[in-house]
């Protein structure tokens, strides 16, 4: 199948629901094995400095090669507010000048010394993690955003490691229909204008007449 052309450029595509929605992250076990079992990050996980935040599973199995990356060993899923979500999304700035989304440098700058959140659009991933044309959204979070990540938002911890080896076993087996057939149901993510001008994702089409 080819997926290159079926999404739009810049879509955020999730698992979610009517009041959360579901990103990884990738970490090494002591912390993991802590935050799925308590439901949150320990006291020792750092609120100070950036954290990313992926909503694409295979994005997530990219980053961390199936959960095989020194001090990725694990695959978190956390289930955060959609209100904290689109609260980051309000104030953050892509982290590259772009003149699609800003009028000139200056204006880019400014916003960016201005918030503590980073937008970027990376490549999104096939089952054998080759990069496809559209692209999946990346968040990063610091300052303030980071502490309300951890300690507001947080309502659900599950570690779907097993669930990566599971989905790597089957595509290193060439069963990509299995494979695919595990992914988290991921869907696009609504977004008002407003919000998708902020983050430089691609405009919805209006209706055909």
């Amino acid at each position: 199948m080819n997926e290159a052309n079926t999404f739009p450029y810049r879509q955020i595509r999730a698992r979610y629901g009517d009041e959360t929605i579901t990103v990884y992250q990738a970490y090494k076990p002591q912390i993991a094995t802590y935050a799925a079992r308590e439901g949150r990050f320990p006291d020792t996980w750092s609120r100070s400095r950036m954290t990313w935040v992926k909503p694409s599973f295979l994005w997530m199995m990219y980053r961390s090669g199936w959960a095989t990356k020194k001090l990725q060993e694990h695959v978190l899923a956390l289930e955060i507010t959609r209100a904290g979500f689109d609260e980051a999304l309000a104030g953050a700035c892509l982290s590259h000048y772009d003149t699609s989304v800003y009028p000139d440098r200056d204006t880019w700058g400014r916003r960016l010394h201005r918030t503590t959140v980073r937008i970027q659009w990376d490549p999104e991933r096939d089952l054998h993690l080759r990069p496809l044309e559209h692209r999946s959204l990346q968040l990063g979070l610091a300052g303030r955003a980071t502490r309300d990540y951890a300690d507001a938002w947080l309502v659900g911890v599950t570690d779907v490691t097993d669930l990566a080896h599971e989905i790597q076993g089957l595509v290193r087996s060439r069963d990509l229909a299995a494979a695919s057939a595990l992914l988290p149901a991921e869907r696009p993510y609504e977004l008002s204008d407003e919000l998708a001008a902020t983050i430089g994702a691609t405009p919805r089409q209006s209706p055909s007449a």
